[in-house]
């Protein structure tokens, strides 16, 4: 065996068995405290408000440098009664969560292209700093006013409906590190909700004021416009 190669896996093998032994703890599934779709001119807009933690083993990880990646999806379907609902519309964002050693500090990244491949494909725009992991998954675990459609994907005379889920994404992770995780309970932190879209205009309905101002208050990260646009059908099979 090349001497490189030797010195990966002496390198590789501690972190697969520390995985292995840290990772039967069961993640608490994320808490939904807040969700509300709006319906205006421009589109359709999703805000919620999640009560996320990480197990030891996720904070164990990042502790040691190595860093993760939280992908929230929204998929928008019509309803159709001769056939199976079709996709529309939909949207996605993706967060780099990273320990930094040097300042103790939380640094939060998003992505400005959708995740595919591994983490080390994405490109970013835009970065946060934070004193503590709570506050760093205080701001990912938030959403709000995201617009997941645009007003010309909705029909007026039919039914629609939103999936949403946010995801601790094990498959943006090096190959190494996705098989030390595989199938672990610690390692599986997602939620996912379906929502019905307003059949019509929802002004006098606008996301919750209360909602809003604890999520700035955790120093939430802007909306992005053209990394947060929806993409229409083709932009994913159904």
């Amino acid at each position: 065996m090349p001497a490189n190669a030797r010195r990966w896996c002496a390198w590789l093998l501690p972190w697969l068995l520390l995985l292995a032994l840290a990772g039967w703890a069961r993640a608490e599934q994320p808490q939904v405290l807040h969700q509300q779709l709006h319906r205006g001119p421009d589109g359709l807009q999703l805000t919620v408000r999640l009560d996320l933690t990480a197990t030891h083993a996720v904070e164990d990880v990042l502790l040691r440098g190595v860093p993760l990646y939280f992908v929230w999806q929204a998929d928008v379907y019509r309803q159709r009664w001769y056939w199976r609902a079709k996709r529309v519309a939909g949207a996605q964002r993706t967060l780099r969560l990273a320990y930094q050693p040097l300042t103790r500090r939380w640094r939060l990244s998003l992505a400005t292209n959708p995740a595919g491949g591994t983490g080390g494909s994405l490109q970013y725009a835009l970065h946060q700093n934070f004193d503590s992991l709570a506050d760093a998954l205080a701001v990912i675990g938030r959403v709000t006013r995201w617009r997941v459609a645009d007003s010309t994907d909705l029909e007026p005379d039919a039914r629609h409906r939103v999936e949403w889920q946010m995801q601790l994404d094990l498959s943006l992770l090096p190959r190494p590190f996705q098989i030390g995780v595989a199938n672990q309970p610690a390692w599986d932190l997602s939620v996912t909700r379906r929502l019905r879209v307003p059949d019509t205009l929802s002004d006098g309905d606008a996301p919750n004021p209360a909602a809003d101002a604890a999520g700035d208050a955790n120093g939430a990260l802007p909306d992005l416009g053209a990394a947060d646009a929806p993409s229409g059908p083709g932009a994913r099979p159904e």
